[in-house]
């Protein structure tokens, strides 16, 4: 008889309409209750992106083709489920199609490839308290973190190979490269959190795989908390590197696998309207989404765990 698995992608959440942003907002600052300002700053932006962002029906997709590509050659038997920290279909209710569905054992797979003790735990508070609300006796393993498995590295350079015939110059050697990331408070740093370091690492992996002559790192999507957030920020920069007499620069999202609001506002809105003042031609990697190669990816991820922390065995041997 075969072993029934289930496979938890979890992704941050997004509101499927404009109603649904005050709420949305609260689940994200829990306590701290958001003023009107804020809210209507976030549903503006939520507005000029169409009201809404595709998160929530990629993640979908890619739980239906991972679950396709896992069950194609594969001696146990998958079932893929999709959870979200601040919105619907939250993490507990995803828990509950688990325990329904009576499954041997669970795989949960935060789609963020890089850890941070602020945001990939909160996933793993979330899972936790849903188990044990239900009382599950449910053998589960969490990867924290899974940015050096070589197979999204290779998704991430064929992205940049793509993205880099799309200057006016073809030349990878005038196009600087711009890593980013989400922003997070740098009290972080007090807690030896490997956060920045992983993501170096990581756009060092991508960046010597795909030859890229220059990149740097830069964060973004800082909230306004009152406190410093890891930097520089994308928009500053820009600014140095319009000083600097660059004018092709390449953004890409290494923290990021999904259109969301902060690839679809925060850089296709925002940096490239900076970009354009300060008469850079800039350009962003089309996300991983659903792709194959992000699949066959996330599939390595499950089934053997490679270039994972915390991943489970594999289930093939």
């Amino acid at each position: 008889m075969s072993q029934s698995l289930g496979v938890l992608l979890m992704a941050y959440g997004t509101p499927r309409n404009l109603s649904e942003v005050e709420d949305y907002y609260r689940s994200i600052r829990g306590a701290r209750v958001p003023t009107s300002e804020e809210v209507e700053e976030l549903a503006d932006r939520y507005r000029r992106v169409g009201g809404h962002t595709p998160l929530l029906e990629i993640t979908q997709d890619i739980a239906t083709l991972l679950e396709q590509r896992l069950n194609r050659e594969n001696k146990a038997q998958y079932k893929v489920y999709v959870g979200m920290k601040h919105w619907h279909p939250f993490i507990a209710e995803a828990v509950s199609s688990v325990a329904a569905d009576h499954v041997d054992g669970l795989i949960a797979l935060p789609l963020a490839p890089h850890y941070s003790k602020m945001s990939i735990d909160g996933y793993r508070s979330a899972l936790e308290e849903a188990i044990s609300s239900l009382s599950l006796n449910l053998q589960v393993r969490f990867t924290e973190s899974w940015y050096a498995n070589p197979l999204f590295t290779d998704a991430v350079v064929q992205r940049i190979h793509e993205a880099i015939r799309g200057f006016p110059s073809r030349n990878p050697a005038e196009v600087e490269v711009v890593f980013t990331a989400h922003s997070l408070p740098r009290r972080i740093q007090q807690w030896g959190d490997p956060y920045p370091n992983e993501l170096r690492e990581s756009a060092k992996l991508v960046a010597e795989a795909a030859g890229v002559p220059s990149w740097r790192f830069a964060y973004q999507s800082a909230s306004h908390t009152g406190e410093p957030w890891l930097g520089p920020d994308i928009l500053e920069t820009l600014g140095e590197l319009a000083s600097e007499g660059k004018k092709q620069v390449l953004v890409v999202p290494i923290g990021f696998v999904s259109d969301n609001l902060e690839i679809l506002f925060d850089i296709d809105i925002e940096a490239q309207e900076l970009a354009k003042g300060l008469e850079i031609h800039l350009r962003r990697i089309e996300m991983l989404n659903n792709s194959r190669p992000f699949i066959e990816a996330l599939a390595d991820v499950v089934v053997n765990g490679t270039g994972t922390r915390g991943s489970y065995p594999s289930a093939s041997s």
